[in-house]
């Protein structure tokens, strides 16, 4: 207790203290509430062409018809980037949140039981990692049609399992743990143990990386696209449109580049800084815990 007889704070609002001191965390939180409202709630307020080519508006520069100009098709730039960057953020947020569920998953059971178990599990992982992700996920990708749930999948089986080593070493931790042995003594099952104990227990660490996943996952979307085996026109995100408007970066259409590159540093960023930002949360709590 403190010396002025005020309660003692929890570890979760010192954590929650601590995230809210870090400019950059809360400027990313920011930023992302602005990205999701303006490709959601944008395209209900601006009514542009996303859909329908017309040639004799092709490559408009911005002006008050069009704020962002007009692509190769005459369609509006800002409104494609508004419905392009659904695409983006469904299936970049999408697959990080499946691939965070199988890395805690498997982490969780392979720390729990330990032991030959623990090492099979591990070696699959560790196989798994000497492959890069994005070829990989180009591997995956060319043997079947890209299309939005195809690639949620693809990106979280190609992106779980850094998660899972991280988790199995919360969970070689945990599993010694006061609660954990009290509820065995009590006839309580491991699979009880893994789901209402190990895994929750872990969540800051589960947090954290979650949001590095986001980032990554928006990332490898965008490669993916940009390399032409992203979703099949006439959908795109924004990696096909900065892939469309490279091939016009030599005639100073810049509009058609700026817009989409600037979305996709901004929100990569953006996911970055929050999970530093918790990351420095999650460590205060576990100093406290």
């Amino acid at each position: 207790m403190s010396l002025t007889g005020d309660k003692p704070r929890s570890a979760f609002g010192r954590g929650l203290e601590v995230f809210g001191e870090n400019t950059l965390a809360v400027a990313g939180v920011a930023v992302i509430v602005v990205m999701v409202v303006f490709c959601f709630a944008g395209p209900l307020l601006y009514h542009g062409n996303t859909t329908v080519v017309n040639f004799g508006d092709e490559t408009l520069p911005p002006g008050a018809a069009h704020p962002l100009g007009t692509d190769a098709n005459g369609q509006d730039v800002l409104a494609r980037l508004m419905t392009s960057g659904q695409i983006s953020l469904e299936v970049g947020i999408a697959a990080a949140v499946l691939s965070t569920v199988i890395g805690v998953l498997w982490g969780s059971v392979a720390g729990y039981f330990g032991g030959a178990l623990d090492a099979l599990m591990m070696r699959v992982v560790d196989a798994a990692l000497s492959i890069p992700v994005l070829f990989l996920a180009l591997v995956l990708v060319t043997m079947v049609t890209p299309t939005e749930p195809v690639l949620i999948l693809v990106i979280a089986l190609t992106s779980w399992l850094t998660v899972s080593r991280l988790v199995r070493g919360e969970a070689l931790t945990l599993r010694t743990r006061e609660y954990v042995q009290a509820m065995k003594v009590m006839g309580g099952g491991s699979m009880r143990a893994v789901l209402r104990h190990i895994a929750p227990n872990a969540i800051g660490t589960i947090m954290v990386t979650l949001s590095f996943q986001v980032a990554n996952a928006i990332g490898l979307v965008v490669a993916l696209s940009y390399l032409g085996l992203g979703i099949r026109p006439p959908e795109e995100d924004w990696g096909a449109m900065l892939s469309n408007g490279v091939t016009y970066v030599s005639d100073g259409y810049w509009w058609l580049i700026i817009p989409a590159g600037f979305c996709i540093v901004i929100v990569i960023t953006a996911f970055i800084w929050i999970g530093e930002g918790l990351r420095d949360a999650v460590e205060v709590r576990l100093q406290r815990r």
